[in-house]
């Protein structure tokens, strides 16, 4: 009874590995993983790989963002169900190459010689013709023919006549298994240069991911691979002047970090620029330090040009700021905040507070950037209109947007560095500044300071628009914005307006234009209750207290009235500041032009105080990406493979040819045909010449 048991088990194991086998090696089950693959592929290309997940978060929603990461979408190339569905199609191709090819070299080598002669009459060409010699000289000289013409020939003799059995491209079959070796071939490349190794080094040299923050040289040994880890691929920053001897793997739980068997000094980073402002050339001058030889070894590092040493291919990536450092100027936006000077370096940060007691504030030096070309084409609509014209209900929209936001065609230019820096609160929450160093003409005819920001990474930045003052700076624009806030300034400001504009002898039209004025530099300023001050706010109040057929004409008279008190404090700031009052010009004019819509707009500026850049010293620092992949060898294989492999299998046709050659009533009786794996025209017109030459058989 036990015996018997036994031999079921035996069976029922066998029954089990042989379905296991048909299914893994089966047709099917290839093209379901190759379709998975696919759509992986896709996903991967569609969406964007290792990113913070902040970015996911902002773009798609936190649900969809914490599914993305669970699927390990963010990171298709290297999640594990990715490696294993590899796996799994190197094991069905090879299964199915490993039962095909004894079939397909078995076919390679047989020559089907023993066909019957009544089955040649079934084939779609075939031909009959009597010849005048014996069939063993015929079978001789039809052989002879067919060599010449690059055919493999095999005669054999029967007892009635000679068969005649060749045939030519064989080398289509070794196709398939070229072709299907080549799959094998790319994926094992991909396995031996995917993380799959870096995290079978990690888990039998018992390292781990590294989560936290810091200086890469504090970083302890359970984080480190060693230099002599046989595949990676990772990212190394250096800056001009200085080396580094280790690379950064990017996991999605956190970093690794990969010891290099050299270190890397960057003596110069260049970069060429086209008119457009995109890159013409990275190029790194390097040195490599051999940490066993010390040796010094010079090198150049270009675009699609890298180098190697010690089988670590070192290729040029991107660029970026080695710690630059910067020299800035706060801007007051508010009457609390004073102007003061504050030096910083890329990468690093200082601390801030709000006037007496204020909030804290981190001031993030994010990033400098020495050229920028922005596309500024002149609008013909936008030539230093009056502010009286200005439409109120879109002031705002229209301003306070694009740096470039008044082009009608393509006019590139560039306007010189810029600084990109974080204002971040005591809670955590910052928010980004993107600021010009020169003032640009962005069409307008008054030349501006272009001050940007944006609440999140993934939004625009638009930019506040501040007009140059005859010295050059923004002076004159922050001590008219610091007088529009002070009540008595504005009063003083609505006396001086009424009494150039309104005759002495009339008093009781200097009261009225004065509660006018001084109601609209009010609202203008804030200073209603609830008000939020700027065009918006006077277009607010004409359509809540003035009939919709006189909102035109009230809303041109405030706006006209708003400009001449605006002037006035103006020339009030420009006396108390010991500097000459402004003369009345065209210059004047479209700065005030200028001045009026970027008091407006500077209400939603969402800082105290805004940082522009005076001065800096550049340091450069180039980007690598180095890699040891012995895969790549493998893989440019399966590349080679997949090309002989297509190559055969679409233009190299099989063909086979038997002629059968018998006796008859003093001559030879010929019967012949030909079959082919494609039928073809080509195939149509060989049998023709074949018949022709072989047995001069005609249609």
């Amino acid at each position: 009874m036990s015996v018997s048991t036994h031999g079921v088990r035996v069976k029922t194991r066998s029954h089990v590995l042989r379905a296991a086998v048909e299914l893994f090696s089966s047709m099917r089950f290839s093209i379901s993983l190759l379709t998975v693959i696919c759509i992986a592929s896709v996903i991967g290309t569609v969406l964007k790989q290792q990113e913070p997940l902040v970015n996911y978060v902002n773009q798609f929603g936190p649900f969809w963002a914490q599914v993305f990461a669970a699927a390990s979408l963010t990171t298709v190339y290297s999640a594990w169900w990715f490696m294993l569905i590899l796996a799994f199609l190197v094991l069905s191709t090879s299964l199915c190459i490993a039962r095909s090819t004894p079939k397909i070299w078995a076919d390679f080598k047989i020559y089907k010689e023993n066909i019957r002669a009544q089955s040649l009459k079934a084939f779609a060409h075939h031909a009959q013709a009597t010849l005048a010699e014996s069939p063993e000289v015929a079978a001789r000289r039809i052989g002879q023919t067919l060599v010449s013409g690059g055919w493999k020939v095999k005669l054999q003799q029967r007892d009635n006549g000679w068969m005649v059995a060749a045939k030519a491209g064989a080398a289509n079959k070794l196709g398939y298994i070229a072709a299907h070796s080549a799959i094998v071939l790319i994926c094992l490349g991909g396995l031996f240069d995917g993380d799959l190794v870096v995290k079978a080094q990690m888990l039998l040299n018992g390292k781990s991911v590294y989560k936290g923050g810091g200086l890469i040289a504090d970083v302890p040994a359970d984080y480190r691979l060693g230099p002599n880890n046989p595949t990676f691929r990772g990212n190394i920053l250096v800056a001009e002047g200085s080396q580094s001897s280790t690379a950064i793997l990017n996991q999605a739980e956190g970093v690794v970090l990969q010891d290099l068997p050299f270190s890397i000094e960057l003596k110069k980073f260049i970069v060429e620029y086209y008119s457009t402002g995109m890159p013409k050339l990275f190029a790194s001058e390097i040195v490599l330090h051999d940490k066993e030889t010390g040796a010094a070894i010079p090198a150049r590092v270009e675009v699609n040009h890298p180098a190697n040493y010690k089988g670590v291919e070192i290729y040029q990536s991107s660029f970026d700021d080695g710690g630059s450092k910067v020299s800035l100027r706060a801007v007051p936006m508010g009457a609390a905040t004073k102007p003061f000077e504050i030096d910083g370096i890329i990468g690093g940060t200082s601390q801030l507070t709000q006037g007496a007691g204020g909030d804290k504030l981190t001031l993030e030096y994010t990033a400098l950037r020495v050229i920028n070309v922005e596309n500024f084409g002149a609008d013909p609509t936008s030539s230093g209109a009056d502010v009286r014209k200005v439409d109120l209900r879109h002031a705002i929209d229209s301003r306070l947007g694009a740096a470039n936001k008044t082009q009608t065609q393509k006019v590139l230019r560039n306007v010189g560095p810029s600084i990109t820096y974080k204002l971040r609160d005591a809670a955590g929450q910052a928010r980004e500044f993107h600021n010009y160093m020169l003032p640009v003409d962005t069409g307008d005819g008054v030349p501006v300071y272009l001050l940007g920001m944006r609440e999140n990474p993934a939004d625009a930045f638009r930019y506040l628009r501040i007009p140059v003052d005859g010295e050059g700076s923004m002076d004159s624009f922050t001590r008219l914005r610091a007088a529009l806030l002070n009540p008595a300034l504005r009063a003083q400001a609505v006396q001086r307006y009424a009494a150039k504009a309104v005759d002495p002898s009339r008093p009781e039209l200097a009261q009225q234009l004065s509660q006018s004025a001084n109601r609209a530099l009010t609202l203008f300023a804030g200073g209603e209750p609830g008000g939020k001050g700027g065009l918006q706010a006077i277009a607010d109040f004409i359509e809540s207290n003035v009939p919709e057929a006189e909102r035109e004409k009230a809303g041109s008279v405030l706006v006209r009235i708003l400009n001449g008190v605006l002037f006035e404090l103006l020339q009030t700031t420009q006396t108390q500041a010991g500097l000459p009052p402004l003369e009345a010009s065209d210059k004047t004019q479209g700065y005030m032009t200028q001045a009026v819509l970027a008091l407006s707009d500077v209400q939603f500026y969402p800082a105290p105080m805004a940082f522009e850049l005076t001065n800096f010293t550049q340091v450069q620092a180039s980007v690598f990406q180095v890699a040891r992949a012995p895969g790549k060898k493998v893989v440019y294989l399966g590349c080679a493979f997949l090309i002989l492999g297509v190559f055969a299998m679409l233009y190299i046709r099989e063909r086979r040819v038997w002629v059968w050659l018998s006796q008859g009533e003093g001559l030879t009786e010929a019967s012949m045909a030909l079959s082919t794996n494609r039928k073809t025209l080509d195939g149509d017109r060989e049998f023709d010449h074949l018949k022709d030459k072989l047995i001069g058989a005609k249609d």
